[in-house]
């Protein structure tokens, strides 16, 4: 008990991926969610009235950096000399702050570099903002930043409100465990506490599963791992990207089974600038095809196993 209260201290300090990666299921002012839970016990309907994958086709070969076409809303982020990326300050592995330089890195934020280069020339004509994860939607909605890349998954809800790109990552709901647990999923959890952030679909998702897990929130998986190392709940769950952080941070923890839901990230642009949606899914989509994407794989995932092949991209027109 008294090293779990240790690494809860320095757990607390550090704050590693405390935004929630399956993402936030709170409503924008005035919109009921499709997605929020009425309560532990109850399920969330899921909204499956789109292709959540499927984004806007590239309008064809991209222009040369520097010389975005006139009018387009890539020629207004050139204008003004830098990309506004809105992500996390938290999430380890994907965007989260280097201790030692104060930067805010990860697999995300080189997303978002990789759009930067490909309008200006340079990665780094760049600036990054930090949003909580319940301003993803609303952010990109109102223009403070110029894209979102933030573990954040691309569902119907959040089409109403706002384009993604195509998906650049597949990630998966799984559970956070002791190392001595005996489970070897969720399903092994019924009638324990199990953590996700307030208001995150991770959340949602405990609730529906047959086995009863009890579901506790917290304000953020930071809290969540604060909390399972005090005992005070019995595991966490979310995506599995966000559980390999956390475990990353306690040597007592665990991530098992199998992963229970599909969690497709794309990156949020507001829907006034489809053309900027079209750009962007065209940097992916070079990308993919010239290693790019591996690349930036190996960088920050490579220790947990080889490159997978990046997620194939759907279109909707």
């Amino acid at each position: 008990m008294r090293a779990r209260v240790t690494l809860a201290a320095v757990a607390a300090l550090a704050v590693l991926a405390a935004a929630g990666c399956s993402g936030d299921s709170s409503p924008l002012p005035g919109r009921p969610s499709a997605s929020a839970a009425p309560a532990p016990t109850g399920a969330a309907p899921v909204d499956d009235s789109c292709r959540p994958r499927a984004s806007l086709k590239p309008a064809g070969a991209l222009p040369a950096p520097g010389r975005m076409p006139a009018g387009s809303y890539m020629a207004e982020i050139f204008k003004r000399g830098r990309l506004v990326l809105g992500t996390s300050q938290d999430t380890l592995l994907f965007s989260s702050r280097n201790p030692f330089t104060g930067k805010v890195e990860g697999f995300d934020v080189d997303m978002g570099r990789q759009i930067a280069a490909a309008i200006f020339g340079d990665p780094n004509k760049i600036q990054i903002k930090v949003i909580g994860y319940d301003k993803r939607v609303s952010s990109a909605m109102d223009g403070s930043v110029d894209v979102v890349a933030d573990t954040m998954t691309a569902n119907c809800a959040r089409w109403k409100d706002v384009n993604f790109s195509t998906i650049y990552y597949d990630a998966g709901q799984k559970v956070l465990v002791s190392s001595t647990s005996t489970a070897k999923s969720i399903d092994d959890l019924g009638g324990k506490k199990v953590c996700a952030a307030k208001g995150s679909t991770s959340y949602d998702n405990i609730a529906k599963r047959p086995a009863k897990p009890i579901a506790v929130d917290r304000p953020g998986f930071g809290d969540c791992l604060v909390a399972f190392q005090q005992n005070e709940v019995d595991a966490i769950s979310t995506d599995d990207t966000i559980l390999v952080g956390l475990a990353a941070q306690d040597p007592y923890a665990k991530v098992v089974g199998t992963a229970f839901t599909e969690e497709p990230y794309g990156m949020a642009m507001s829907k006034k600038h489809p053309e900027f949606t079209r750009f962007v899914n065209a940097v992916l989509a070079e990308n993919r095809a010239n290693g790019t994407w591996k690349s930036t794989y190996e960088r920050w995932l490579g220790d947990f196993g080889a490159a997978p092949r990046p997620p194939v991209a759907e279109y909707r027109d």
